[in-house]
């Protein structure tokens, strides 16, 4: 049977606990600097001092990053599917979308101010460019990898393109699909907070400002707060998962 869900949550639970209070003792007895390395009991210290300013912030990041990584969902599966609708037009366009990947986000957050503005567009659109590649990618690679059985029985049964891919090839690419979400998932979340370290706002200004004044503690405060946002897409993605492929796919299968 499936563990429960307490069971499968208490191993990270306590391996967290177990390296926050190793962290502890280590700055404490090696008198490390805390500007250098806070100790975690001076990051909660800040999320006490400073929680309304970083939930602000947190709620900023995860508009920006929902909003780009909903986009690259949207965008990715529609590329792929009319990747994946001929040979030629695979070869022609699909380089391409490499450029999604390859692109330094870091590197052209600039132009991304100039071409939208300073704020919410400009999060966004990092967030778009650095996760919809995996969808892209992963989408593709799953309609591409239909049993040819099966879609010659589809041919057969005189089922169009359209029909085919609906109630065949889209349905036979859901796991890859789920795996390429599950990656632009935090990779949304990273996009974001680039964009915001430019276009202003949200968690990446807040490492910002905390880097310059040397304010390492708040800086991780914000670092963690981002990457609970990752953790928190991640786990719906995974939820969406189970519910869409439990029934029938070997990875969400029931397992000891």
């Amino acid at each position: 049977m499936r563990p429960r869900p307490l069971r499968r949550a208490l191993p990270p639970i306590i391996v967290f606990i177990v390296a926050v209070l190793l962290l502890e003792l280590l700055v404490r007895a090696l008198h490390v600097r805390p500007g250098f390395l806070p100790p975690p009991s001076a990051v909660a210290q800040s999320f006490v001092r400073e929680g309304a300013h970083l939930w602000v912030a947190l709620s900023e990041t995860a508009q920006g990053a929902l909003t780009g990584f909903a986009l690259s969902c949207a965008v990715g599966i529609i590329l792929a599917v009319l990747l994946s609708s001929a040979s030629w037009v695979q070869r022609a366009f699909y380089p391409y979308t490499i450029f999604f990947q390859t692109v330094p986000v870091i590197a052209i957050a600039p132009l991304l101010v100039i071409w939208c503005g300073y704020g919410l567009p400009t999060v966004i659109a990092s967030a778009f460019i650095v996760s919809v590649f995996p969808i892209i990618a992963n989408t593709l690679s799953g309609l591409l990898s239909t049993d040819p059985a099966l879609r010659d029985l589809f041919r057969l049964y005189g089922a169009g393109r359209f029909s085919t891919m609906m109630k065949l090839r889209l349905p036979y690419a859901l796991p890859n699909i789920m795996t390429g979400l599950r990656i632009s998932a935090g990779l949304a979340v990273i996009g974001a907070v680039v964009g915001e370290f430019i276009g202003g706002g949200g968690l990446g200004t807040v490492v910002s400002v905390a880097g310059r004044n040397q304010r390492t503690d708040t800086a991780f405060a914000a670092v963690l707060l981002a990457s609970m946002l990752g953790l928190a897409m991640v786990a719906v993605v995974n939820l969406l998962s189970h519910l869409t492929l439990a029934h029938w796919h070997a990875s969400e299968r029931d397992q000891d």
